[in-house]
């Protein structure tokens, strides 16, 4: 089992959500809710916590309040994990978060890379060896613990995480290319015609060292400050050690409402879901209890909670806790968020059904 003593999780949480429509607007993208169980934040925080990470850094500037807010009441509540707020930390370390804020004396990020140069006194701490760079928004469950101890074992300055998918998927990536030796060697952002089905899964290890020579080398240039527009670029073209490490079973990324919504379709089909709701991290409501049914009175093939008010006909749907469905009403492969209420006679189909009822057709690609 790997040391992860002397490695610093970093969470990468800066998104605003602006591709994923009326879902993402007026809340932050990590704390969409995802599976009728959690937020897409939850993931990376269980897994750092399942693999034995005593803490994580938060890297977030928009709307940091809020998400600082909701992270401490959710995750800092017991010993042996927490999320790390950086120069704000301070401020965290009662049970309650503080009334105030201490004002803002460090200039705002612009890009991933630029958040661990603005925060580097809490990223590069005494005795960081490694930095495990996590971001927000995916979907799987994973044991970090293998992925350090494969990149000591290499002496890589850096192993990246990837995946096998759809080749059509491929341009919303980074695609990654490998010699025969798991070397990497080639790297693309979101490439117009891919040539590979292999992208890079967001999730990477660095040794400290050499991070922060590179961040160092790019500050103040003309770059783009992102790490894999940047960073992993000038790092492979400098000739660096960078390795591969395969991540088997599911993973998803969430950037689009259409992703979204294919991945609870997914997992509405039971069985042959990629990431069973069983596995799922438990933050909305921990008390109700989510299921999947296969065919009982009003349910077909849909993932529901055990608070339910179901006087229509749910087929094919994944629905959060807090949902009633009036009499008549017909949901259909849909989302429907916490709380939301479907009117009786309704006919929802293939849609996203947020808090306040509103619809947002994902088949047609518009929203009403």
């Amino acid at each position: 089992m790997a040391d992860l003593r002397t490695v610093r999780a970093v969470l990468l949480a800066g998104g605003e959500g602006r591709r994923m429509g009326p879902l993402g607007a007026g809340r932050l993208k990590p704390l969409v809710p995802y599976g009728g169980t959690c937020r897409l934040i939850d993931f990376s925080l269980a897994n750092a916590r399942a693999s034995g990470l005593g803490q994580v850094l938060l890297l977030s500037q928009y709307e940091e309040r809020l998400l600082m807010d909701d992270l401490h009441r959710e995750w800092n509540t017991g010993p042996g994990f927490r999320v790390h707020f950086g120069p704000y930390d301070a401020a965290y370390r009662d049970r309650e978060p503080p009334a105030e804020l201490p004002r803002r004396t460090w200039p705002l990020e612009r890009g991933t890379a630029d958040a661990l140069i603005r925060k580097a006194e809490y990223v590069f701490t005494e005795g960081t060896e490694d930095v495990l760079v996590l971001h927000a928004d995916h979907v799987y469950r994973y044991d970090y613990g293998p992925l350090v101890e494969a990149h000591r074992a290499s002496g890589a300055a850096l192993t990246i995480a990837y995946q096998r998918i759809d080749t059509r998927w491929v341009h919303l990536f980074g695609m990654v290319r490998f010699d025969g030796g798991g070397r990497l060697t080639e790297f693309t952002e979101k490439p117009e015609n891919p040539t590979s089905d292999l992208v890079f899964a967001a999730f990477c290890v660095f040794d400290a060292t050499v991070l922060r020579r590179y961040l160092t080398q790019l500050d103040g240039s003309d770059w783009q400050h992102d790490i894999s527009r940047d960073v992993i670029p000038a790092m492979l073209a400098a000739g660096e050690h960078i390795r591969g490490h395969e991540v088997h079973g599911h993973w998803e990324d969430i950037g689009t409402v259409e992703r979204y919504h294919r991945a609870h379709l997914a997992l509405a089909s039971g069985p042959r879901a990629p990431l069973p709701v069983e596995r799922m991290p438990r933050t909305v409501r921990p008390g109700t209890a989510r299921r999947w049914v296969r065919d009982a009175p009003g349910v077909r093939t849909s993932v529901i909670p055990s608070d339910l008010v179901n006087a229509g006909l749910v087929e094919d749907s994944v629905l959060f806790p807090g949902v009633r469905v009036g009499a008549g009403a017909r949901v259909r492969r849909s989302v429907v968020l916490p709380g939301a209420v479907i009117p009786p006679d309704a006919d929802v189909d293939g849609a996203v059904v947020l808090e306040d009822g509103h619809i947002q057709h994902v088949a047609e690609g518009v929203s009403s």
